[in-house]
Protein backbone atom coordinates (compact mmCIF):
# COMPACT_ATOMS: atom_id res chain seq x y z
CA UNK A 1 0.00 0.00 0.00
CA UNK A 2 0.73 3.89 -0.27
CA UNK A 3 1.51 5.04 3.20
CA UNK A 4 1.39 9.00 3.30
CA UNK A 5 4.14 10.69 3.50
CA UNK A 6 4.30 12.29 6.74
CA UNK A 7 2.47 11.87 10.34
CA UNK A 8 0.79 8.06 9.26
CA UNK A 9 1.26 7.41 12.78
CA UNK A 10 -1.89 5.89 14.66
CA UNK A 11 -3.30 5.36 18.12
CA UNK A 12 -0.02 6.64 20.43
CA UNK A 13 -0.45 9.37 22.78
CA UNK A 14 -2.43 13.12 22.19
CA UNK A 15 -5.39 12.56 19.41
CA UNK A 16 -5.99 16.10 17.56
CA UNK A 17 -10.12 15.56 16.77
CA UNK A 18 -10.02 18.62 14.46
CA UNK A 19 -9.09 20.85 11.71
CA UNK A 20 -10.18 23.63 9.89
CA UNK A 21 -10.44 23.48 5.95
CA UNK A 22 -9.69 26.49 4.17
CA UNK A 23 -11.12 27.32 0.36
CA UNK A 24 -9.11 29.78 -1.15
CA UNK A 25 -11.59 29.90 -3.96
CA UNK A 26 -14.13 30.97 -1.16
CA UNK A 27 -11.82 33.34 0.47
CA UNK A 28 -12.13 31.75 3.79
CA UNK A 29 -9.97 33.17 6.31
CA UNK A 30 -10.09 33.90 10.12
CA UNK A 31 -9.28 37.43 11.80
CA UNK A 32 -9.13 39.25 15.21
CA UNK A 33 -9.14 43.13 15.90
CA UNK A 34 -9.17 42.99 19.48
CA UNK A 35 -5.57 42.66 20.19
CA UNK A 36 -4.24 44.27 23.26
CA UNK A 37 -1.41 45.43 24.80
CA UNK A 38 1.45 42.34 24.34
CA UNK A 39 3.16 40.62 26.80
CA UNK A 40 6.42 41.02 24.96
CA UNK A 41 7.55 41.71 21.70
CA UNK A 42 10.93 40.61 21.87
CA UNK A 43 9.47 37.38 22.61
CA UNK A 44 7.03 34.29 21.13
CA UNK A 45 6.28 31.31 19.13
CA UNK A 46 3.88 30.40 16.37
CA UNK A 47 3.16 26.63 15.98
CA UNK A 48 0.58 25.25 13.71
CA UNK A 49 -0.16 22.46 11.34
CA UNK A 50 -1.01 22.74 8.25
CA UNK A 51 -1.42 20.26 5.11
CA UNK A 52 -1.45 22.19 1.34
CA UNK A 53 -4.02 21.50 -1.04
CA UNK A 54 -3.10 24.17 -3.51
CA UNK A 55 0.75 24.32 -4.60
CA UNK A 56 2.49 26.72 -6.80
CA UNK A 57 0.69 30.38 -5.80
CA UNK A 58 1.50 32.28 -2.21
CA UNK A 59 -0.30 31.30 0.09
CA UNK A 60 -0.86 33.18 3.59
CA UNK A 61 -0.96 30.97 6.53
CA UNK A 62 -1.16 33.99 9.64
CA UNK A 63 -0.14 37.74 9.20
CA UNK A 64 -0.59 40.45 11.91
CA UNK A 65 -0.60 44.31 10.53
CA UNK A 66 -2.65 46.88 8.99
CA UNK A 67 -1.24 47.49 4.76
CA UNK A 68 1.18 46.16 2.39
CA UNK A 69 4.72 47.10 4.13
CA UNK A 70 3.77 47.26 8.28
CA UNK A 71 3.29 43.51 8.94
CA UNK A 72 4.49 39.99 9.83
CA UNK A 73 3.77 36.81 7.76
CA UNK A 74 4.50 33.42 7.81
CA UNK A 75 3.63 31.98 4.30
CA UNK A 76 4.38 29.78 1.28
CA UNK A 77 5.72 31.53 -1.98
CA UNK A 78 4.80 30.60 -5.34
CA UNK A 79 8.28 28.20 -5.63
CA UNK A 80 6.28 26.53 -2.40
CA UNK A 81 9.17 27.78 -0.15
CA UNK A 82 8.33 28.82 3.78
CA UNK A 83 8.88 32.20 4.03
CA UNK A 84 8.64 34.23 7.26
CA UNK A 85 8.74 37.91 6.56
CA UNK A 86 7.97 41.12 8.46
CA UNK A 87 7.58 44.20 6.42
CA UNK A 88 9.26 47.83 7.15
CA UNK A 89 7.41 48.38 10.13
CA UNK A 90 8.71 45.45 11.67
CA UNK A 91 12.10 44.32 12.72
CA UNK A 92 13.72 42.94 9.40
CA UNK A 93 13.19 39.58 9.59
CA UNK A 94 13.31 37.64 6.29
CA UNK A 95 13.42 34.06 6.01
CA UNK A 96 13.14 31.89 2.88
CA UNK A 97 13.81 28.39 2.81
CA UNK A 98 15.79 26.55 0.17
CA UNK A 99 13.25 23.45 0.41
CA UNK A 100 9.65 23.26 -1.24
CA UNK A 101 6.68 21.83 0.57
CA UNK A 102 5.02 20.00 -1.92
CA UNK A 103 3.40 17.15 -0.64
CA UNK A 104 0.02 17.48 -0.49
CA UNK A 105 -0.72 14.29 1.32
CA UNK A 106 1.38 15.25 4.59
CA UNK A 107 0.69 16.94 7.79
CA UNK A 108 3.49 19.90 8.04
CA UNK A 109 3.85 21.28 11.60
CA UNK A 110 5.61 25.01 11.26
CA UNK A 111 7.42 26.36 14.31
CA UNK A 112 8.47 29.89 14.42
CA UNK A 113 10.03 30.92 17.44
CA UNK A 114 11.30 34.18 17.95
CA UNK A 115 13.62 35.89 21.00
CA UNK A 116 15.21 39.16 19.68
CA UNK A 117 17.02 39.72 22.74
CA UNK A 118 19.84 36.68 22.65
CA UNK A 119 23.24 37.99 21.85
CA UNK A 120 24.16 35.58 18.98
CA UNK A 121 22.20 35.91 15.95
CA UNK A 122 21.49 32.70 15.09
CA UNK A 123 19.28 32.14 18.51
CA UNK A 124 17.74 34.98 17.80
CA UNK A 125 14.93 33.29 14.93
CA UNK A 126 14.52 29.29 14.99
CA UNK A 127 12.53 27.80 12.82
CA UNK A 128 11.39 24.33 12.92
CA UNK A 129 9.57 22.00 10.48
CA UNK A 130 7.84 18.73 11.81
CA UNK A 131 10.69 18.80 14.83
CA UNK A 132 13.75 19.18 12.73
CA UNK A 133 14.90 23.20 12.78
CA UNK A 134 15.48 24.43 9.30
CA UNK A 135 18.88 25.61 8.30
CA UNK A 136 19.20 25.95 4.75
CA UNK A 137 17.89 29.22 3.54
CA UNK A 138 17.71 31.31 0.25
CA UNK A 139 17.90 34.23 2.45
CA UNK A 140 18.22 34.80 6.05
CA UNK A 141 18.24 38.50 7.27
CA UNK A 142 17.87 38.03 11.22
CA UNK A 143 16.63 40.96 13.30
CA UNK A 144 18.73 43.10 15.24
CA UNK A 145 19.13 42.48 18.98
CA UNK A 146 16.36 43.66 21.11
CA UNK A 147 13.77 44.55 17.97
CA UNK A 148 10.61 44.72 18.53
CA UNK A 149 8.90 42.51 16.08
CA UNK A 150 5.64 43.42 14.26
CA UNK A 151 4.55 39.83 14.34
CA UNK A 152 3.17 40.43 18.29
CA UNK A 153 2.16 43.72 18.52
CA UNK A 154 -0.88 44.82 19.81
CA UNK A 155 -3.31 46.84 17.92
CA UNK A 156 -2.97 45.42 14.89
CA UNK A 157 -5.34 42.96 13.35
CA UNK A 158 -4.21 39.06 13.27
CA UNK A 159 -5.66 37.15 10.26
CA UNK A 160 -5.27 33.21 9.70
CA UNK A 161 -5.44 32.33 6.09
CA UNK A 162 -5.12 35.63 4.61
CA UNK A 163 -2.45 38.44 4.01
CA UNK A 164 -3.32 41.71 5.55
CA UNK A 165 -3.71 43.49 2.50
CA UNK A 166 -7.05 43.49 1.09
CA UNK A 167 -6.00 44.23 -2.35
CA UNK A 168 -3.78 40.44 -2.21
CA UNK A 169 -5.01 38.43 0.00
CA UNK A 170 -3.37 35.19 -0.91
CA UNK A 171 -5.95 33.03 1.12
CA UNK A 172 -4.43 29.55 2.13
CA UNK A 173 -5.92 26.37 0.88
CA UNK A 174 -5.92 23.62 2.56
CA UNK A 175 -6.19 22.58 5.93
CA UNK A 176 -4.81 24.03 9.81
CA UNK A 177 -5.02 22.68 13.06
CA UNK A 178 -3.38 23.11 16.53
CA UNK A 179 -2.75 27.19 15.58
CA UNK A 180 -0.89 28.16 18.84
CA UNK A 181 0.34 31.36 19.38
CA UNK A 182 2.57 32.04 22.72
CA UNK A 183 2.99 35.76 23.72
CA UNK A 184 6.72 36.16 25.97
CA UNK A 185 8.47 33.43 25.60
CA UNK A 186 10.64 31.30 22.41
CA UNK A 187 9.80 27.81 23.15
CA UNK A 188 11.97 24.90 21.86
CA UNK A 189 10.45 21.90 19.58
CA UNK A 190 9.47 19.68 22.00
CA UNK A 191 7.48 22.22 24.28
CA UNK A 192 5.29 21.63 20.81
CA UNK A 193 5.66 18.02 19.80
CA UNK A 194 7.91 15.28 19.91
CA UNK A 195 9.23 12.05 18.17
CA UNK A 196 7.01 8.94 18.18
CA UNK A 197 9.56 6.19 19.89
CA UNK A 198 8.49 3.95 17.47
CA UNK A 199 8.17 5.36 14.13
CA UNK A 200 10.25 8.41 14.62
CA UNK A 201 7.23 10.60 13.04
CA UNK A 202 6.84 13.74 14.53
CA UNK A 203 3.34 14.27 16.35
CA UNK A 204 1.42 16.69 18.36
CA UNK A 205 1.60 16.66 21.95
CA UNK A 206 -1.09 18.70 24.57
CA UNK A 207 -0.36 21.86 24.80
CA UNK A 208 -3.10 23.47 26.90
CA UNK A 209 -0.53 23.05 29.67
CA UNK A 210 1.17 26.35 28.21
CA UNK A 211 1.69 30.07 29.28
CA UNK A 212 0.31 31.63 26.35
CA UNK A 213 0.74 35.10 27.79
CA UNK A 214 -1.50 38.22 26.92
CA UNK A 215 -1.76 38.24 23.02
CA UNK A 216 -1.20 34.22 23.22
CA UNK A 217 -4.04 31.73 21.66
CA UNK A 218 -5.06 28.80 20.88
CA UNK A 219 -7.25 27.21 18.30
CA UNK A 220 -8.24 23.35 18.33
CA UNK A 221 -11.39 24.35 16.00
CA UNK A 222 -13.64 21.28 17.93
CA UNK A 223 -16.74 23.95 18.27
CA UNK A 224 -17.73 24.03 14.74
CA UNK A 225 -20.04 26.47 15.75
CA UNK A 226 -17.68 29.01 16.66
CA UNK A 227 -14.60 27.96 14.62
CA UNK A 228 -12.07 31.17 15.88
CA UNK A 229 -12.90 29.69 19.77
CA UNK A 230 -9.46 30.66 22.13
CA UNK A 231 -9.17 27.50 24.43
CA UNK A 232 -5.95 29.03 25.61
CA UNK A 233 -8.05 30.93 28.48
CA UNK A 234 -7.53 34.11 27.23
CA UNK A 235 -10.51 34.54 25.09
CA UNK A 236 -8.84 35.87 21.96
CA UNK A 237 -11.13 34.82 19.58
CA UNK A 238 -11.33 35.12 15.90
CA UNK A 239 -14.00 35.96 13.88
CA UNK A 240 -15.03 33.55 10.81
CA UNK A 241 -15.38 34.86 7.71
CA UNK A 242 -17.02 32.49 5.14
CA UNK A 243 -16.05 29.50 7.04
CA UNK A 244 -19.10 27.38 8.40
CA UNK A 245 -19.75 24.14 10.17
CA UNK A 246 -19.12 22.28 7.18
CA UNK A 247 -15.36 23.19 7.39
CA UNK A 248 -14.67 21.46 10.80
CA UNK A 249 -12.96 18.80 9.58
CA UNK A 250 -11.78 15.16 11.14
CA UNK A 251 -8.52 15.16 8.75
CA UNK A 252 -5.84 16.13 11.25
CA UNK A 253 -2.06 15.68 12.29
CA UNK A 254 -2.86 12.03 14.10
CA UNK A 255 -5.81 11.30 12.00
CA UNK A 256 -4.57 11.93 8.15
CA UNK A 257 -7.34 11.00 5.54
CA UNK A 258 -7.12 10.52 1.56
CA UNK A 259 -8.15 13.12 -0.65
CA UNK A 260 -8.00 13.49 -4.58
CA UNK A 261 -3.98 14.28 -5.94
CA UNK A 262 -3.87 17.54 -7.61
CA UNK A 263 -0.40 16.27 -8.62
CA UNK A 264 -1.74 13.95 -10.65
CA UNK A 265 -3.54 15.22 -13.62
CA UNK A 266 -3.75 16.38 -17.48
CA UNK A 267 -1.19 18.46 -18.65
CA UNK A 268 -4.01 20.13 -20.18
CA UNK A 269 -7.82 20.49 -19.90
CA UNK A 270 -7.43 18.84 -16.34
CA UNK A 271 -9.64 18.36 -13.71
CA UNK A 272 -9.49 22.07 -10.84
CA UNK A 273 -9.87 20.62 -7.37
CA UNK A 274 -11.26 22.56 -4.17
CA UNK A 275 -12.55 22.25 -0.66
CA UNK A 276 -9.47 20.60 1.13
CA UNK A 277 -9.12 18.14 -2.72
CA UNK A 278 -12.22 17.10 -1.83
CA UNK A 279 -14.13 18.59 -4.69
CA UNK A 280 -13.48 17.88 -8.51
CA UNK A 281 -15.07 20.11 -11.48
CA UNK A 282 -13.92 18.85 -14.99
CA UNK A 283 -14.77 20.81 -18.19
CA UNK A 284 -14.75 19.03 -21.96
CA UNK A 285 -12.04 16.64 -20.06
CA UNK A 286 -12.58 12.53 -19.21
CA UNK A 287 -9.90 12.57 -16.56
CA UNK A 288 -11.31 13.53 -13.10
CA UNK A 289 -9.25 12.58 -10.81
CA UNK A 290 -7.59 10.22 -8.62
CA UNK A 291 -6.67 9.37 -4.95
CA UNK A 292 -3.98 10.18 -2.94
CA UNK A 293 -3.75 6.72 -1.37
CA UNK A 294 -3.48 3.49 -3.19
CA UNK A 295 -4.50 -0.07 -1.66
CA UNK A 296 -3.19 -3.46 -1.94
CA UNK A 297 -5.25 -5.29 0.29
CA UNK A 298 -7.90 -4.71 3.06
CA UNK A 299 -11.73 -3.64 2.31
CA UNK A 300 -12.65 -0.14 2.16
CA UNK A 301 -15.27 2.21 1.56
CA UNK A 302 -15.77 5.58 0.46
CA UNK A 303 -18.81 7.85 -0.96
CA UNK A 304 -18.81 10.18 -4.04
CA UNK A 305 -21.61 12.98 -4.03
CA UNK A 306 -22.45 13.35 -8.03
CA UNK A 307 -23.02 17.05 -8.56
CA UNK A 308 -24.08 17.05 -12.13
CA UNK A 309 -26.85 16.17 -14.84
CA UNK A 310 -27.63 12.90 -15.48
CA UNK A 311 -26.67 13.50 -19.15
CA UNK A 312 -23.37 14.17 -19.12
CA UNK A 313 -20.95 11.14 -18.80
CA UNK A 314 -19.86 11.13 -15.41
CA UNK A 315 -18.91 7.37 -13.72
CA UNK A 316 -16.45 7.03 -10.92
CA UNK A 317 -14.41 3.34 -10.21
CA UNK A 318 -10.90 1.97 -9.46
CA UNK A 319 -8.17 1.86 -10.75
CA UNK A 320 -4.32 0.70 -10.66
CA UNK A 321 -2.98 2.73 -13.40
CA UNK A 322 -4.02 6.35 -12.23
CA UNK A 323 -0.40 7.78 -13.69
CA UNK A 324 -1.23 6.59 -17.11
CA UNK A 325 -5.38 8.06 -17.37
CA UNK A 326 -3.87 11.20 -16.42
CA UNK A 327 -1.34 11.07 -18.71
CA UNK A 328 -3.97 10.02 -21.71
CA UNK A 329 -6.70 12.33 -19.92
CA UNK A 330 -8.72 8.86 -19.80
CA UNK A 331 -11.53 7.99 -17.96
CA UNK A 332 -11.95 4.33 -16.25
CA UNK A 333 -15.46 3.44 -18.69
CA UNK A 334 -13.32 3.98 -21.50
CA UNK A 335 -12.81 1.07 -24.07
CA UNK A 336 -9.66 2.42 -24.92
CA UNK A 337 -8.57 3.31 -21.34
CA UNK A 338 -5.92 0.96 -19.37
CA UNK A 339 -6.81 -2.46 -18.83
CA UNK A 340 -6.78 -1.65 -14.78
CA UNK A 341 -9.98 0.50 -14.68
CA UNK A 342 -13.54 -0.30 -13.34
CA UNK A 343 -16.16 2.08 -13.58
CA UNK A 344 -20.10 2.89 -12.97
CA UNK A 345 -21.15 5.23 -15.71
CA UNK A 346 -23.75 7.40 -14.60
CA UNK A 347 -26.17 8.17 -17.24
CA UNK A 348 -27.24 4.53 -17.74
CA UNK A 349 -25.96 2.55 -14.62
CA UNK A 350 -23.47 -0.01 -16.77
CA UNK A 351 -20.37 -1.13 -15.71
CA UNK A 352 -17.01 -0.91 -17.36
CA UNK A 353 -14.60 -3.56 -16.76
CA UNK A 354 -11.94 -3.76 -19.53
CA UNK A 355 -9.68 -6.13 -18.48
CA UNK A 356 -12.70 -8.94 -18.04
CA UNK A 357 -13.45 -7.94 -21.78
CA UNK A 358 -16.44 -5.86 -20.46
CA UNK A 359 -16.31 -2.65 -22.24
CA UNK A 360 -20.21 -1.23 -21.35
CA UNK A 361 -22.73 -3.50 -19.68
CA UNK A 362 -26.29 -3.87 -18.07
CA UNK A 363 -25.38 -3.25 -13.80
CA UNK A 364 -26.92 -0.42 -11.52
CA UNK A 365 -29.42 2.44 -11.78
CA UNK A 366 -28.22 5.53 -13.39
CA UNK A 367 -27.24 8.75 -10.90
CA UNK A 368 -27.87 11.99 -11.40
CA UNK A 369 -28.21 15.15 -9.02
CA UNK A 370 -27.35 14.77 -5.48
CA UNK A 371 -27.12 10.96 -5.30
CA UNK A 372 -24.34 9.54 -3.17
CA UNK A 373 -22.54 6.38 -4.78
CA UNK A 374 -20.85 4.21 -2.42
CA UNK A 375 -17.50 2.39 -3.34
CA UNK A 376 -17.04 -0.48 -1.47
CA UNK A 377 -13.71 -2.32 -2.32
CA UNK A 378 -12.65 -5.71 -0.99
CA UNK A 379 -8.83 -6.09 -1.89
CA UNK A 380 -8.79 -9.61 0.13
CA UNK A 381 -10.99 -11.03 -2.73
CA UNK A 382 -10.78 -8.91 -5.38
CA UNK A 383 -14.52 -7.73 -5.70
CA UNK A 384 -16.13 -4.42 -5.99
CA UNK A 385 -19.13 -3.41 -5.28
CA UNK A 386 -20.70 0.39 -5.99
CA UNK A 387 -24.30 1.47 -4.34
CA UNK A 388 -26.38 4.06 -5.02
CA UNK A 389 -27.96 6.44 -1.71
CA UNK A 390 -27.06 3.19 0.41
CA UNK A 391 -28.19 0.54 -1.95
CA UNK A 392 -25.73 -1.77 -3.59
CA UNK A 393 -26.67 -2.37 -6.94
CA UNK A 394 -26.87 -5.67 -8.77
CA UNK A 395 -28.11 -6.96 -5.60
CA UNK A 396 -24.46 -6.71 -4.55
CA UNK A 397 -23.44 -7.85 -0.93
CA UNK A 398 -19.83 -6.41 0.27
CA UNK A 399 -19.85 -8.72 3.19
CA UNK A 400 -20.06 -12.17 0.91
CA UNK A 401 -16.64 -12.69 1.07
CA UNK A 402 -14.94 -14.51 -1.81
CA UNK A 403 -18.53 -15.44 -2.87
CA UNK A 404 -18.84 -12.02 -4.31
CA UNK A 405 -22.78 -11.63 -4.32
CA UNK A 406 -23.39 -9.14 -7.06
CA UNK A 407 -20.14 -8.02 -7.02
CA UNK A 408 -17.29 -6.76 -10.35
CA UNK A 409 -14.33 -9.08 -10.06
CA UNK A 410 -11.24 -7.08 -9.58
CA UNK A 411 -8.86 -8.62 -11.80
CA UNK A 412 -5.58 -6.76 -13.84
CA UNK A 413 -6.53 -3.68 -11.91
CA UNK A 414 -4.55 -4.54 -9.26
CA UNK A 415 -2.74 -7.86 -9.85
CA UNK A 416 -1.04 -6.36 -12.18
CA UNK A 417 0.14 -2.67 -10.48
CA UNK A 418 2.92 -2.55 -7.57
CA UNK A 419 0.89 0.65 -5.96
CA UNK A 420 -2.77 -0.80 -5.58
CA UNK A 421 -5.80 0.36 -6.62
CA UNK A 422 -7.02 3.73 -6.06
CA UNK A 423 -10.71 5.63 -6.31
CA UNK A 424 -11.05 7.58 -9.20
CA UNK A 425 -13.56 9.76 -11.50
CA UNK A 426 -14.71 10.22 -14.87
CA UNK A 427 -15.06 14.28 -16.02
CA UNK A 428 -17.48 15.68 -18.31
CA UNK A 429 -15.69 13.68 -21.17
CA UNK A 430 -16.65 17.02 -23.77
CA UNK A 431 -20.27 17.10 -22.55
CA UNK A 432 -19.89 20.54 -20.02
CA UNK A 433 -19.00 20.64 -16.48
CA UNK A 434 -18.83 17.69 -14.34
CA UNK A 435 -18.57 17.73 -10.49
CA UNK A 436 -18.03 15.15 -7.81
CA UNK A 437 -18.00 15.84 -4.10
CA UNK A 438 -15.66 13.21 -2.76
CA UNK A 439 -16.04 11.82 1.14
CA UNK A 440 -13.24 9.83 2.17
CA UNK A 441 -14.38 10.00 5.68
CA UNK A 442 -14.20 13.60 5.84
CA UNK A 443 -17.05 15.09 4.07
CA UNK A 444 -16.98 18.26 2.38
CA UNK A 445 -20.59 18.37 2.46
CA UNK A 446 -23.41 18.20 5.19
CA UNK A 447 -24.09 14.87 6.22
CA UNK A 448 -26.91 14.14 7.46
CA UNK A 449 -27.10 10.59 9.26
CA UNK A 450 -23.35 10.11 10.64
CA UNK A 451 -22.18 6.35 10.00
CA UNK A 452 -19.12 5.73 11.14
CA UNK A 453 -16.78 2.31 10.24
CA UNK A 454 -16.31 -0.41 12.75
CA UNK A 455 -12.95 1.25 14.25
CA UNK A 456 -15.20 4.49 14.38
CA UNK A 457 -13.57 6.68 11.88
CA UNK A 458 -15.34 8.60 9.42
CA UNK A 459 -18.34 10.38 8.57
CA UNK A 460 -20.58 8.95 5.60
CA UNK A 461 -24.73 9.42 4.58
CA UNK A 462 -24.47 5.36 4.26
CA UNK A 463 -24.26 2.47 6.97
CA UNK A 464 -20.43 1.26 6.02
CA UNK A 465 -20.25 -2.70 5.19
CA UNK A 466 -19.26 -4.25 7.93
CA UNK A 467 -15.80 -4.94 8.02
CA UNK A 468 -14.85 -2.02 5.62
CA UNK A 469 -13.06 1.20 6.54
CA UNK A 470 -12.10 4.71 5.95
CA UNK A 471 -8.97 5.59 3.92
CA UNK A 472 -7.54 7.04 6.95
CA UNK A 473 -4.00 6.38 8.67
CA UNK A 474 -4.99 5.20 11.73
CA UNK A 475 -6.57 2.39 9.58
CA UNK A 476 -3.85 1.24 7.72
CA UNK A 477 -2.92 -1.91 9.01
CA UNK A 478 -6.18 -2.35 10.36
CA UNK A 479 -8.36 -5.37 9.70
CA UNK A 480 -11.85 -3.37 10.16
CA UNK A 481 -12.39 -4.77 14.06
Amino acid sequence: MIILGTNSIKDTGFDVANSCRFNSGSSDYLNNTSVASVTNRLKFTISLWVKRSTLGAKSMIGTVGGDSTNFGAIWFDSSDRLNCTEGSGGGTLNFITNRVFRDVSAWYNIILAIDTTQGTESNRVKIYVNGVQETSFSTSTYPGQNSNMHLNRGGKTQYIGRHTDSSNNYYFDGYMTEVVWVDGQQLSNTDLGEFDEDSSIWKPIDVSGLTFGNNGFYLDFENSSALGNDVSGNNNDFTVNNLTAVDQSTDTCSNNFCTLNPLNVPTSSGPTFSEGNLVSISTNANFGGSSTIGMTTGKWYCEAKCVTDSTIRNAIGITGETGELARDNNAPTSSSSDQSSIGYLAENGNKYNPAAGDNGSSYGDSYANDDIIGIAMDLDNMKLYFSKNGTFQNSGDPTSGATGTGAIDITVAVADTIDGAYFVCQGSAGASTSRFDWNFGSPPYAVSSGNSDGNGHGNFEYSVPSGYLAWCTKNLGSDGG
